[in-house]
C-alpha cells in the first residue's frame, strides 16, 4: 500500500467514525481482517441458502457439481465482502483500529 493510498483509507476510515489513525496502526492488515471476515460471513450465508438446491439434472449433477458449487460460494462471498455490501467488514475495522489506538495508549 503507497503512503497516498495508506492517507486515503485514513480519511475514509475517519469519516465513518473511526479512531483517529496513529502512525503505528496497522490499517492495511485491520482492513484486510475485517474483509475476510466478512468474506466469511458470507460464504456461511451463502451455503445455508444453496443448500436446499437440488443439481441442475441438465449438466449431470454429482460430487464435482457440489465442489465447484463451493468454490462459486467462496468467490461471491469474496466479491461481496470487497465490495462492502454488508457493512460488517467496515465494522470489525474499527474495531480492531480502536483496540491498536488504546493498545497505543498505555
Amino acid at each position: 500500500m503507497s503512503s497516498t493510498d495508506a492517507v486515503l483509507a485514513t480519511a475514509s476510515l475517519a469519516q465513518q467514525g473511526a479512531p483517529t489513525i496513529g502512525s503505528n496502526l496497522n490499517v492495511a492488515a485491520a482492513k484486510k481482517a475485517g474483509q475476510d471476515f466478512e468474506a466469511y460471513f458470507l460464504s456461511q450465508a451463502f451455503e445455508n441458502m444453496f443448500s436446499g438446491l437440488d443439481a441442475d439434472p441438465l449438466f449431470g449433477g454429482g460430487s464435482g457439481e457440489s465442489i465447484y458449487r463451493s468454490m462459486m460460494i467462496q468467490q461471491y462471498s469474496k466479491v461481496a465482502a470487497q465490495r462492502g455490501t454488508t457493512g460488517i467488514g467496515a465494522e470489525v475495522t474499527r474495531e480492531i483500529l480502536k483496540m491498536q489506538e488504546k493498545e497505543q495508549q498505555r
